[in-house]
C-alpha cells in the first residue's frame, strides 16, 4: 500500500474505531509487516526527518534549537500512525519495542557514559593550534579510536582541540576532519573501535580479523588526511597570524579518575561480545540477552560514578552541559523509528521493492560477489542509514559465515567492513560520534556547515580516496 495514500484511510478508521472499536482490532489482523511488500513511499519519514536536519537550522535556526525534539517526534508519528493502520498495534509494538531495546537504548546508553566520563577530563595548560599541534592531536585521536571507540576518542579530546583553536579564525575545518578522522575511519582496526565491526565480531568474526585485514587501507586514508589537513591548516596559519599567548601555562590532566571508568566502558562492551550465559527475556517478541543488559547497566553506573567522583570545577572547565547528549538523544530517537521500513527493505534483499540494489553487490552469470559493489554500496547506505544493522544486512547477504568471509570471501568482507565504516564520515547522521562532536563545536561558537555542505566538504576529501581504495583492496 502506498504511503501516501494511507491518511484518508487513517480518518475513516479513527471515525469507525470511534463508534465500533472492535474495528481496529480487525485492521490489526489484516496485514503482516514484511519489508518485501512495502513501497518506496514508507521511507518518506525517514527522508522528511533528514531534510529537516538539514535545512531547519539553515532557514529558521531559532525555531530548530528550541523545537529539534518535537520535529523529531512528529515524523517520527508521521510513520507510526499509518503504520498502526496498515500493520496493527501489536505489530507497532513489537517494531518500536525492537528499535528501542534493541538498538536505540543500547546506542544512547554508550553515548551517554562516554560523553559523561570524557566531560570529567580537562586538560589545562597552554595549547595553542599550530598546524603541527593541529594534526598531532587528529593522528592521536585517530589512533585512539580503535582502542576505545571512535565516540569515546572523539569525547576525549574534541574540548583540548576546540580550546586550542580559541583564538584562530579559521576553525570550521579542524572539526570537520577531526569528524571523518577520529569520529570515524580511525576507529577501523578493532571491533571496539566502530558498532558494525563490533556487529561483526558478535557474529564470529576473529577480534583481530579486522586488524590484519584494514591496517593498509586505514592507514592509506588517515595519512592521505593528514597530510591534506597539515596543507591546509599551514596555509590558513599564515593568513591568519594568530597572536601568541600572553602567558603559558604548564600541561596538566585534572579528572584523571574518569581514565579508569573509560577502561571500564571499554571491558563491558567486550565482555557483553565473549561472555554468552544464554539467559535472555522476552519483550513484546523482543530477546534481551542478559550479557546485553548487564552492560547497559554497567555503562550507566560507571556515568554515574563519574558525575559522583569529579569535583564540578573540571566539568566548568569543559563548559560541560547535556545539550549536546540530549539533543543527540532525540534527534535519533526520531532516526532510529522511522528507518524500520528502511531497514526492512534492504533485509527482504531480492524480494523487496531494494533488489536492484541487491543485484549490483552480485555477479548475474557467476553469481561471484562484485567486491567493489559490495563496498560502494554498504558503504552509500552506510552513510544516510544506521551503518551497524546495515553491516549486518550485508554481511547476510554475502553468506554470514564467518569462517567462508574470513577465509575464501576475505575480500567481500574487507569492502563491506571498509565501507561501513569509512563512509559513515559523510554524513552528520553516519555515525554516532558525529552529530554529537558537531554539537559541542557548535556549543563553543564554531559556525559549523549545514547538512548538505558538510555532505559537500567530505565528499570532496573522501570520494577520491575510496576510488583508489575501491580499487586497490576491495
Amino acid at each position: 500500500m502506498r504511503y501516501a495514500a494511507l491518511w484518508a484511510r487513517i480518518i475513516a478508521s479513527a471515525a469507525m474505531t470511534l463508534g465500533a472499536p472492535q474495528a481496529l482490532a480487525a485492521t490489526d489482523a489484516a496485514s503482516t509487516f514484511s519489508g518485501a511488500s512495502l513501497s518506496l513511499s514508507w521511507t518518506l519519514p525517514f527522508a522528511g526527518l533528514l531534510l529537516s536536519l538539514a535545512l531547519w537550522p539553515i532557514f529558521d535556526p531559532d525555531f530548530w534549537h528550541h523545537h529539534y525534539g518535537k520535529i523529531s517526534a512528529a515524523w517520527g508519528l508521521a510513520l507510526l500512525i499509518p503504520f498502526a493502520v496498515v500493520f496493527g498495534f501489536g505489530e507497532t509494538v513489537h517494531q518500536v519495542v525492537h528499535a528501542v531495546l534493541g538498538e536505540y537504548l543500547p546506542f544512547v546508553i554508550l553515548l551517554f557514559a562516554l560523553y559523561t566520563i570524557s566531560g570529567g577530563i580537562s586538560v589545562r595548560g597552554t595549547l595553542v593550534g599550530t598546524p603541527k599541534l593541529n594534526t598531532a592531536l587528529l593522528a592521536v585521536g585517530a589512533i585512539l579510536a580503535s582502542a576505545m571507540g571512535t565516540t569515546g576518542a572523539a569525547m576525549l579530546l574534541i574540548r583540548p582541540l576546540l580550546r586550542a583553536n580559541e583564538m584562530r579564525k579559521q576553525r570550521v575545518h579542524v572539526v570537520v576532519f577531526f569528524i571523518i578522522l577520529v569520529g570515524n575511519i580511525g576507529g577501523a582496526l578493532t571491533p571496539l573501535g566502530d558498532p558494525p565491526l563490533f556487529i561483526g565480531f558478535l557474529n564470529g568474526v576473529d577480534f583481530f580479523w579486522t586488524m590484519r585485514s584494514l591496517a593498509l587501507p586505514t592507514l592509506l586514508v588517515s595519512a592521505a588526511l593528514l597530510a591534506i589537513f597539515y596543507l591546509i591548516d599551514s596555509r590558513l596559519w599564515r593568513r591568519e597570524a594568530p597572536p601568541a599567548p600572553a602567558v603559558y601555562e604548564p600541561l596538566a590532566i585534572d579528572g584523571s579518575v574518569n581514565f579508569t571508568l573509560i577502561a571500564g566502558v571499554v571491558a563491558a562492551v567486550l565482555l557483553s561480545g565473549v561472555w554468552k550465559p544464554g539467559i535472555s527475556f522476552d519483550i513484546a517478541g523482543t530477546s534481551l540477552e542478559l550479557q546485553d543488559l548487564v552492560r547497559e547497566i554497567t555503562l550507566a553506573t560507571l556515568a554515574i560514578l563519574s558525575l559522583a567522583l569529579t569535583p564540578r570545577v573540571v566539568r566548568d572547565s569543559n563548559a560541560f552541559t547535556w545539550e549536546p547528549i540530549a539533543e543527540v538523544a532525540k534527534l535519533f530517537a526520531g532516526i532510529f523509528i522511522t528507518i524500520i521500513p528502511s531497514i526492512a527493505m534492504l533485509q527482504a534483499g531480492s524480494a523487496g521493492p531494494l533488489a536492484r540494489v541487491v543485484q549490483l553487490v552480485t555477479d548475474s552469470a557467476s553469481g561471484a560477489p562484485r567486491h567493489v559493489m559490495y563496498f560502494w554500496i554498504a558503504g552509500l547506505l552506510s552513510a544516510f542509514l544506521d551503518n551497524a544493522p546495515t553491516y549486518l544486512v550485508f554481511f547476510n547477504l554475502a553468506g554470514g559465515d564467518p569462517v567462508a568471509l574470513m577465509g575464501p570471501l576475505r575480500r567481500t568482507l574487507v569492502a563491506i567492513s571498509a565501507g561501513s565504516v569509512y563512509f559513515g564520515a559523510l554524513t552528520y547522521v553516519g555515525n554516532a560520534p558525529n552529530f554529537m562532536i558537531k554539537a559541542i563545536a557548535e556549543q563553543r561558537g564554531v559556525r559549523m556547515p549545514g547538512f548538505f555542505a558538510y555532505l559537500g566538504y567530505a565528499s570532496v576529501l573522501l570520494l577520491p580516496l575510496f576510488v583508489i581504495i575501491s580499487v586497490v583492496y576491495a
